[in-house]
């Protein structure tokens, strides 16, 4: 198997019709590494790609347990049998749709009838894996910005490794990098349009998804286990 310097646990869809529109949208499928044509928006300010770099990176996802590097003697195998331990004690989560929403000036896709239970499935992934990471080093801390969170965010990254978990967490799924202020109203368009296919279907969290980071920074994804509790 490829050599990982980071795991995560994310959401991710299955192959169908939004996992083709999300990567498409990103230009790149997760699960295969392909290189995907994104589609050509003339009205967009700047191309696609160049709103999306960071994004395409992590591929499209929702963070449920953020990029951690493995507690010293943890192989892969031990929180691969973790997820999968998980997996079976929960259940799926049934959302009503999604909305595209302008989270502090990046665009994602945000779920709909199923805030509650996606803060507990979050919590649980966030307890149960937590013996798994590599404790935070001073150069990860400052990568968070410590200075800019609240001191409850402060102590959250302290104890579980990221600062927006438990009520701080909010399931997403990231659509495009930081843009400019005067970029949003723009980008917003062209992505309902993009997504106005599946933006009022219900949407089913259905799996625990295993990604890693290979050397060069890009996400894929590993496994996926099929939440059947």
């Amino acid at each position: 198997m490829t050599e990982f310097q980071r795991y995560a646990i994310f959401y991710a869809p299955r192959p169908g019709a939004f996992a083709d529109l999300t990567g498409h949208w990103l230009g790149r499928n997760v699960e295969t590494g392909a290189v995907l044509a994104q589609p050509d928006m003339p009205a967009l300010p700047v191309p696609l790609t160049r709103l999306t770099t960071a994004a395409r990176r992590y591929g499209f996802h929702g963070t449920i347990r953020a990029p951690f590097r493995p507690a010293a003697g943890v192989p892969f195998d031990d929180i691969a049998s973790s997820v999968a331990e998980l997996a079976v004690r929960l259940a799926p989560i049934r959302c009503d749709g999604l909305r595209i929403e302008n989270l502090q000036g990046f665009l994602a896709l945000t779920p709909l009838g199923c805030e509650a239970a996606l803060l507990a499935l979050g919590a649980i992934v966030v307890e149960v894996t937590n013996s798994l990471r590599q404790p935070l080093n001073a150069q990860d801390l400052a990568r968070r910005h410590p200075e800019s969170l609240t001191t409850r965010q402060r102590t959250l990254l302290e104890l579980w490794g990221y600062p927006f978990v438990m009520e701080e967490f909010r399931f997403h799924l990231t659509l495009t990098d930081r843009l400019a202020a005067e970029h949003v109203p723009t980008v917003m368009a062209a992505a309902i349009t993009h997504f106005a296919p599946i933006l009022d279907q219900p949407l089913a969290i259905e799996d625990l998804c295993i990604f890693g980071e290979d050397a060069g920074g890009s996400f894929q994804l590993i496994q996926r286990y099929a939440l059947t509790g």
